[in-house]
């Protein structure tokens, strides 16, 4: 929700997108393990810190997927859009995001599978997720439990990226026809 409502103003103002991808750029290139060493004097360890990090490494990704996807909405259609009387909320819900969803999907895509990556990193703040089945893989020197969190969280990735490659696909194809 704040990617996209950030995405959808970063869009309408030029002005507003530069600085708003410095700021989430300059979050994204923060090393996990450091963005959550200086989370837990804010608010603790456990999954608060582990949500805040996050939704913070998907800002990015989202936000500009959104705008780029809004931007490139061909202006003869918002025109067309508007001479039949379609308010901005309108043009925006039923033209613009639709039009602009092959490319929304392509940034949920690669903001999931970073996601997914960095949770398992998560589990050493008291996060949770599959990394927790590694880090106590670790701990116990148990190879069989480092593995199994190592393939499940890499199938996991996996399995989010085809779907959301093949719903990607779909809606591009459903918009050239």
């Amino acid at each position: 929700m704040i990617s996209l409502a950030a995405g959808i103003w970063a869009s309408r103002r030029p002005r507003v997108y530069a600085p708003v991808m410095a700021f989430t750029a300059l979050l994204y290139t923060i090393p996990s393990l450091a963005l959550f060493a200086l989370l837990i004097p804010l608010v603790g360890l456990g999954r608060t810190p582990a949500i805040i990090g996050l939704v913070s490494y998907s800002l990015l990704i989202l936000i500009r997927n959104i705008a780029t996807g809004l931007r490139e909405v061909p202006a003869d259609v918002v025109e067309a859009a508007r001479g039949m009387g379609f308010g901005p909320w309108q043009l925006l819900v039923r033209i613009e995001l639709p039009l602009a969803m092959p490319v929304i999907i392509a940034g949920v895509r690669i903001a999931t599978v970073t996601v997914i990556g960095i949770a398992t990193i998560a589990a050493y703040i008291n996060g949770g997720g599959l990394g927790r089945l590694i880090f106590d893989g670790i701990q116990q020197a148990f190879p069989a439990k480092i593995i199994t969190g190592g393939v499940l969280a890499s199938l996991t990735a996996i399995a989010a990226d085809v779907g959301f490659t093949r719903l990607e696909r779909r809606l591009t194809v459903e918009r050239s026809d």
